[in-house]
């Protein structure tokens, strides 16, 4: 029986654990957490024949033959490095599950908009009556889908960079590539070897669809990109390549394909960035051959998606929007562009790398107050502080940051209050969704 180990439990964890193990694998799953909360997991996969390993890290040897990585897992570990140098097939569970499942995919990359356009398409593939979820950077994990009875007519799946990273065998039939700005340079070192990562998933796709708004994508243009289906929210002439075969906005309609599709206020959701978000989903979906009343359909019943901008209460005449996907100082600037001024800020967490100023402008110019928590607060403090804006304090927990909130909005008859983070979770959370989770519990608790 070949031998299998799996890095990382968790959703993608247990999964690539579980298809290996009906494969007829033998396997064994670790992870360096020993935490109560995996103990659960441990027994469940136990009885169905796995080894689980807690607070244990790799240890490569020979007789391995498959190494299946989580997403978080870096791909440049000393216990990466040593398995492939041993000669031991290390690849990550998007991989794996691309081995099995045979429908056609549609990949979404990028820096931002990733799960609102993921979203999207999932969501125009079912009106048109598809089996289509979801997966990857959100739905199912990959190897979910590969477990299920019923292969998917098409696999819809947020791929990040780590994904791309550990899977470069994924090829999908429509590749869609949403922005780029910097992010996990920590993991990626420049920006170069994270655009290349990216870039990787595109050259890989049959078809290809760009955002052609994006300042960065735009600059790599035809010399990179001659054949893609370009997009552009400001019309027809900004349309880069062939515009008989992009996509834009033009008198208030959708244009794709050289063909009206539906009225651009169909979608319900705010901001310029959610109108390129839809023009690459409708895209991409007439590309695949959805009849465009399946797509009209879906983008009117379309309701927003969770963490990003959403509409969580209305307390006092001010509306509390959970944008905990806003994980970099970009995804931050454009949550705070689309919501109505005065706003109060809560924003913080765990650090990241990158350029802050114009998140900053913003916060001058839409903020009547900032809140900051976690580990970035006295960080974001000090930034703050130097550009002279001065209406910022440090509040530390979500808990605290809730009742000063609305306080500081009746005080400066604010319109929103606004969770925007502009940082990864992992300094207070296990992730953004926990993160966006408590938020929600709050407001509902304490305000409504």
């Amino acid at each position: 029986m070949p031998i299998a180990h799996i890095i990382g439990l968790g959703k993608s964890g247990n999964a690539a654990a579980r298809l290996l193990k009906r494969e007829g694998w033998e396997v064994t799953l670790s992870d360096r957490s020993s935490s109560p909360n995996l103990l659960e997991q441990q027994q469940q996969l136990a009885n169905e024949g796995i080894k689980v390993e807690l607070g244990q890290s790799l240890e490569p040897v020979e007789s391995i033959e498959l190494i299946v990585v989580s997403p978080g897992v870096p791909w440049d570990s000393p216990a990466l490095v040593r398995a492939r140098e041993l000669g031991i097939e290390t690849i990550g569970e998007m991989a794996l599950a691309w081995r099995y499942l045979k429908s056609p995919w549609v990949g979404i990359t990028g820096t931002n908009g990733k799960t609102t356009t993921t979203a999207l398409i999932a969501a125009i593939f079912a009106e048109a009556g598809l089996y289509a979820p979801a997966c990857g950077n959100i739905g199912y994990a990959a190897c979910e889908l590969a477990l299920a009875e019923k292969q998917p007519d098409w696999v819809i799946a947020e791929i990040s960079s780590y994904q791309i990273e550990s899977s470069p065998c994924v090829a999908p039939r429509i590749g869609v590539l949403t922005t780029l700005t910097p992010d996990h340079l920590s993991r990626h070192k420049t920006l170069e070897n994270y655009y290349n990562i990216k870039a990787h998933l595109l050259k890989k796709s049959e078809l290809q669809v760009i955002n052609g708004d994006d300042p960065c994508l735009r600059q790599q243009g035809l010399d990179m990109w001659p054949d893609a289906c370009w997009t552009s929210v400001k019309g027809e002439k900004d349309l880069l390549g062939d515009r008989t075969f992009g996509a834009y906005i033009k008198d208030g309609w959708v244009i794709a394909q050289n063909e009206k599709i539906l009225p651009a206020e169909s979608l319900r959701m705010v901001g310029e960035h959610n109108l390129q978000n839809l023009l690459m989903a409708v895209a991409a979906a007439n590309l695949a051959g959805i009849d465009k009343s399946a797509i009209a359909r879906a983008i009117d019943k379309f309701p927003g998606v969770s963490h990003r901008l959403e509409h969580i209460c209305t307390w006092e005449g001010i509306d509390f929007i959970n944008d905990s996907k806003a994980t970099n100082y970009d995804a931050a600037q454009v949550g705070l562009a689309s919501v109505s001024a005065p706003a109060i800020l809560i924003a913080g967490g765990d650090p990241k790398e990158g350029d802050d100023r114009a998140w900053i402008d913003t916060i001058k110019a839409k903020a009547a107050a900032v809140l900051l928590i976690g580990d970035a607060a006295g960080i974001f403090g000090d930034r703050l502080e130097q550009a002279n804006y001065n209406a910022w304090e440090i509040v530390e927990t979500m808990e605290r940051a809730i009742p000063r909130a609305a306080e500081l909005g009746k005080q400066n008859n604010a319109k929103v209050v606004l969770l925007s983070p502009a940082c990864a979770s992992f300094d207070q959370y296990q992730n953004f969704e926990q993160r966006g989770d408590h938020f929600r519990q709050l407001c509902l608790e304490s305000l409504v």
